[in-house]
């Protein structure tokens, strides 16, 4: 029986993991975090039984006196977490930074990591890879996309591997030209044409910034040069990635759009079970389409990749810029093409650090955030 942790438990993947959980054998929930929804926090318990949670909030303490279970808060109770000698494998779903000192500290403790969250890879995507390596630890990546990538590669040395190519479905704004994209509000960019996620990763979805961030976290899970990894459109959402080999074969993984599919591939990897029933894919009459991303309308994800081969800080800059940029959006307090607007003037504007320590990572991060909290306001 490996003992679980899921961080990011009341999440869109937190949940899903639970029901992963659910019909598969030999996991136990140890410990559970989550931020402000306590209401599903408090139910998780009741049925899972955790020996440990830890919330955002020491207020919310109040609600959980009533249960029979250990409560540690922010982020000194995830780096607790991530010292527990009963922990086995860490799901990594929350979608802030704040995790990112706890996934390090798990790594060095030989923690198994199950990767969901984007910002771990994105802003010390060197520092992690490296600790991982020195710890020999793995870090399986539950994206879809990732995921389909590691099913493809196989466990096949890179020098086999020529491309990877992710897939992108497009989002929402596929067919819509800039001049409607300005008028856009949160309900538009929040009806993704195929997938069930977070609110901040579907607005990624509508502007390409998920996949510009997927092109990062993939230059460090994989190790290929950025420009060895390619972008691709595909509205079907029906090839999650593939990978081209050098012989000019091409590997791809299929599937129904569910993100109970990878989240079990990273929890069991490399085995395969039943496990969750989901839909079963039937190839017949299906069409794929597969289309180069334009970058005119969607100038965020190229300059995702250009930061990610800047390196150093840059990552982290964009990152922060984008987080602020998109919650400020979903606040109404933006429009959508000022999401863009204030990633690049945000980036231009910064000066890049190379080979930086995490401290200064977490620095820039901080400053950033603190720059654009009186944009719109």
């Amino acid at each position: 029986m490996q003992n679980l942790v899921i961080l990011g438990s009341t999440g869109s993947i937190g949940t899903q993991t639970l029901e992963v959980i659910d019909k598969l054998n030999g996991f136990n929930i140890f410990a559970l975090s989550a931020g402000k929804n306590i209401e599903l926090l408090k139910k998780q318990i009741e049925k899972y039984k955790p020996e440990i949670v830890c919330i955002q909030d020491e207020k919310d303490i109040k609600e959980l006196k009533n249960y029979n279970v250990k409560v540690l808060f922010a982020k000194e109770g995830l780096m607790e977490l991530a010292n527990d000698e009963k922990a086995d494998i860490f799901v990594v779903a929350t979608s802030t930074t704040v995790s990112v000192e706890a996934v390090i500290a798990a790594i060095k403790n030989k923690k198994k990591i199950a990767l969901a969250n984007k910002e771990t890879l994105v802003m010390a995507g060197d520092i992690v890879m490296k600790t991982a390596k020195e710890n020999n630890v793995s870090i399986i990546p539950i994206d879809s996309e990732h995921s389909a990538i590691l099913q493809c590669l196989n466990n096949l040395e890179n020098e086999y591997a020529k491309r990877l190519w992710i897939t992108a479905s497009g989002g929402p704004f596929l067919n819509n030209s800039r001049d409607e994209m300005q008028n856009f509000k949160a309900k538009d960019a929040l009806n993704h044409p195929k997938w069930n996620m977070g609110k901040k990763i579907t607005v990624d979805c509508s502007t390409l910034v998920n996949k510009g961030l997927e092109v990062i976290e993939a230059h460090h899970l994989f190790d290929f040069d950025y420009d060895n990894i390619k972008v691709v459109i595909h509205p079907q959402s029906i090839v999650h990635s593939f990978v081209e080999f050098v012989d000019g074969s091409f590997l791809a993984q299929m599937g129904v759009a569910s993100m109970h599919i990878p989240i079990q591939y990273a929890l069991t990897y490399p085995s395969r079970f039943e496990g969750i029933k989901t839909d079963s894919f039937n190839p017949i009459g299906k069409n794929l389409e597969f289309l180069e991303p334009d970058l005119e309308k969607f100038p965020l994800l190229k300059l995702a990749i250009n930061c990610g081969k800047q390196g150093g800080i840059m990552p982290a800059i964009y990152n922060a810029a984008n987080e602020t940029a998109v919650y400020k959006f979903l606040n109404n307090q933006i429009n959508f093409l000022d999401i863009e607007k204030i990633v690049f003037e945000t980036v231009e504007n910064t000066n890049n650090i190379t080979n930086p320590t995490l401290e200064e990572i977490f620095e820039i991060d901080k400053k950033i955030r603190k720059d654009l909290a009186f944009i719109a306001e």
